[in-house]
């Protein structure tokens, strides 16, 4: 059973917002299977960049929109951002350098970020745009 799996109580409700975070359950998935399957560390490697590359266009998407909205706790969940991604490239650093590999453990950390990242930091940004005056939610 994957640790990756998309359900309703993920939604933000903004379209744009929940398809990402659609694709970023799919590409983890992905990478999920791969560690399963025991592919090599190239296939594993390739993954992982995708996975870090669509995640910083994410978060650079989502802190527009933050902005935007002149969301007051931007710079928290940019610091945020900031973390994650600096640990997810130390992780794919360890292991094209042969110091790691994908583990269990790795995967559940990133299923535990993305889910408590979007059911709870994210949430808080939704609920804040629908309260604004003249915001139109994108559902």
């Amino acid at each position: 059973m994957s640790l990756f799996v998309w359900n309703q109580t993920y939604s933000v409700g903004h379209s744009e917002i929940d398809e990402q975070h659609k694709q970023l359950f799919r590409m983890a998935d992905d990478l999920h299977t791969a560690m399963l399957e025991g592919r090599g560390k190239e296939s594993l490697s390739g993954l992982f960049t995708r996975l870090i590359t669509y995640t910083r266009q994410h978060f650079s998407n989502e802190e527009r929109i933050m902005r935007e909205n002149a969301y007051p706790g931007y710079v928290q969940h940019h610091m945020e951002h900031e973390k994650l991604t600096q640990q997810v490239l130390d992780l794919q650093r360890k292991v094209a350098s042969g110091k790691a590999t994908v583990t269990m453990e790795i995967m559940q950390f990133l299923s535990d970020w993305l889910r408590n990242h979007i059911q709870i930091n994210d949430q808080k940004v939704s609920a804040y745009i629908k309260k604004r005056p003249g915001v139109l939610a994108r559902t």
